[in-house]
């Protein structure tokens, strides 16, 4: 990995805008296959509880955590920097609400939300920034409101040649279960468990992290 590059959340926008497509090629329907997942987006709308006003962060061109989560009895907004990911989602979910937003960034009131879902959206930003993100996350929550984080689990960090074979050079950056524990406790957060599972075929070979909290 060359860490050196630069990284700019324009470089992150211009990725996604020219690998959307092929990303919802191959993830439209991914959460039908991963019944782990799916039960602890359950897990997070109960705790959340129905009618809760949440947030999904990073939401890319599916959709598909939003229509779970809206099936679940949860008002849902979704977020991401790219605009082709949100006009792909906009498509694919007719009906749910989804804006151009950086999610360090949220153009969203404080203690607006009673969740908030970053499902694998935090490992295209350097770790130096995840405390000024989680920090965000929980400016717009209100105390009690509910965190989940997915991430892949490791230690690198850097540009590479993009995972989904794009042909571009992207950003990554992947994230222990201790490290993520840590920040999002200085940010204001209660973690209350940090799960993990191992890769089902055909996915990237990481172990995924699952780390949920509360706002305090």
């Amino acid at each position: 990995m060359n860490a050196h590059l630069a990284w700019t959340p324009a470089t992150v926008r211009e990725a996604w805008d020219r690998r959307a497509d092929r990303y919802l090629e191959l993830f439209r329907d991914e959460l039908e296959a991963k019944p782990y997942d799916q039960a602890t987006l359950q897990a997070f709308a109960a705790r959340v509880g129905a009618g809760g006003r949440v947030a999904d962060v990073g939401c890319g061109p599916c959709g598909h955590v939003a229509a779970l989560l809206t099936r679940l009895g949860l008002a849902t907004l979704s977020v991401d920097l790219s605009p082709r990911c949100i006009e792909l989602a906009r498509r694919e979910q007719p009906g749910l609400r989804f804006e151009v937003m950086d999610l360090a960034a949220l153009a969203l009131g404080e203690g607006r939300l009673d969740g908030l879902v970053a499902y694998y959206a935090l490992h295209d930003q350097p770790r130096s920034r995840l405390g000024a993100t989680f920090a965000e996350f929980a400016r717009v929550l209100r105390p009690g409101g509910q965190l989940l984080v997915a991430a892949k689990e490791g230690t690198d960090e850097g540009c590479v040649a993009d995972p989904l074979g794009s042909g571009l050079t992207v950003y990554w950056a992947s994230q222990t279960g201790h490290d993520l524990a840590a920040r999002v406790t200085a940010a204001g957060f209660r973690e209350e468990r940090c799960e993990v599972r191992e890769p089902l075929p055909g996915e990237i070979a990481a172990r995924r992290l699952y780390l949920t909290a509360a706002r305090t």
